[in-house]
């Protein structure tokens, strides 16, 4: 590339449980080696290519989920750009990813599973992440069962430690440089969708709309 003063490609493709998404962040995780030079941090401060790499576990949480054929399968693409500068220095990444399965969300097979940071968002690791703990603070029970979008599958998964893959996804919110109210927006937010599956409609007398059929704290 520095060579030839030309950009390149790479193209990973396969079929399910073929290695795509490791592969995928080996490459990522060579580049960031390979583009800083001798390999030794002087600062302190979180690098770019720390930064770069910590993208793969918010995006695994967040658009990886099993499968009848692999425990961690991306259920999205993903166009990856990597810029470096004209001496072969990281400059800068951006990530367009696009159809995404939004189906797996309110509904999975008997033997698969929604996306990981839903199963994340009930382990013991969250009640240090912050005052009250975070299961508290995105207003959700300990019991997945509680919540029928997400546990019409499997629940956990043997080959992924949900709890372990939480701390991960909080350490990479935070060398992303993360503000804590845009990080805990997201972990409310996506409470919020599991919490959706349990809204129940009635119908509006004889008008064709629907209103909720209960209100309240309690429901």
């Amino acid at each position: 590339m520095l060579q030839n003063t030309k950009n390149n490609a790479m193209l990973i493709t396969g079929e399910s449980g073929a290695g795509k998404t490791e592969n995928t962040k080996k490459v990522i995780t060579y580049l960031a080696m390979v583009a800083t030079g001798s390999g030794k941090k002087v600062e302190k401060k979180v690098s770019l290519e720390d930064q770069i790499v910590a993208t793969n576990p918010i995006l695994e949480s967040y658009g990886n989920a099993k499968t009848a054929r692999n425990d961690n399968s991306s259920r999205f693409g993903k166009f990856i750009r990597i810029h470096f500068t004209q001496s072969g220095r990281l400059a800068g990444c951006d990530i367009v990813s696009y159809l995404l399965e939004k189906s797996r969300i309110t509904e999975q097979q008997s033997v698969e599973r929604s996306y990981h940071i839903f199963y994340q968002l009930l382990q013991p690791y969250g009640d240090g992440i912050c005052d009250g703990g975070l299961k508290a603070r995105c207003f959700v029970s300990n019991d997945i069962y509680d919540y029928i979008y997400v546990s019409q599958g499997k629940t956990t998964v043997a080959s992924i430690d949900d709890n372990e893959e939480l701390e991960y996804t909080e350490d990479a919110f935070n060398v992303l440089g993360f503000e804590a109210w845009e990080k805990f927006d997201c972990y409310v937010l996506t409470a919020g969708v599991m919490t959706c599956g349990g809204v129940q409609y009635i119908q509006k007398g004889r008008d064709e709309q629907a209103e909720l059929s209960d209100t309240g704290p309690d429901t």
